[in-house]
């Protein structure tokens, strides 16, 4: 849990908060800027293509992110009418996000080798526990996004993928998306498997093979 570290190791604490900080605010400003590339400028027009974490913070969902170990930032609005393409723009606006982490993961991974291949700096060094932050919290990110459940980014992918035949599917889904999420996440906490914790397990497991 987080919080632990705030009584255990206030500066481990000051680290994944900056860690979550930052892979919260490259996200959500990705978004922004998939937006402006697709041709809607509403994102930018209300400020969110910045890097400011004030400005993608939710209040509540962040402190839900300490207290219970998962939260939310403030969705980046978008006219899906505004896109260039009505079919595959939401999904690329989409994508922006979790693609966002996985360059940051990547540029972590590259620094955290180069910092330990060429300087005396070893595991118990704050900058590479905080690179080691950094890439453990994008991973998650990254991960959790692209599950495929509204509003998750993951589901504006499927809905582009889906043929029209499936319209009715995607309404209902897109209704009962936020609820299923929520049970999937209160249901991973009670279950003594965690279905998230093992998809979780599974990324971060791949990218420490290239960390070393």
């Amino acid at each position: 849990m987080l919080l632990s570290y705030l009584f255990q190791d206030p500066m481990m604490f000051v680290v994944w908060i900056l860690a979550i900080l930052y892979a919260l605010s490259v996200h959500e400003a990705s978004h922004a800027l998939g937006g402006l590339v697709m041709g809607d400028d509403t994102a930018m027009r209300q400020g969110r293509l910045t890097f400011n974490p004030l400005v993608h913070i939710d209040v509540f969902g962040f402190v839900m992110l300490i207290l219970a170990g998962f939260g939310w930032g403030k969705p980046v609005p978008f006219n899906p009418y505004n896109l260039r393409n009505q079919k595959w723009g939401p999904a690329i606006v989409a994508i922006f996000g979790p693609l966002a982490n996985f360059l940051s993961v990547a540029v972590f991974i590259l620094v955290m080798k180069v910092l330990v291949g060429f300087t005396s700096l070893g595991a118990e060094n704050m900058l590479i526990q905080f690179l080691f932050a950094l890439i453990m919290v994008n991973t998650v990110l990254l991960v959790f996004n692209l599950i495929p459940i509204p509003p998750l980014d993951g589901s504006k992918i499927l809905f582009a993928v889906l043929p029209a035949e499936y319209n009715n599917f995607k309404t209902s889904l897109a209704k009962q998306g936020p609820f299923l999420l929520l049970g999937l996440i209160l249901v991973d906490r009670i279950l003594p498997i965690s279905i998230l914790g093992n998809l979780f397990g599974v990324a971060l497991s791949v990218v420490m093979r290239f960390v070393g």
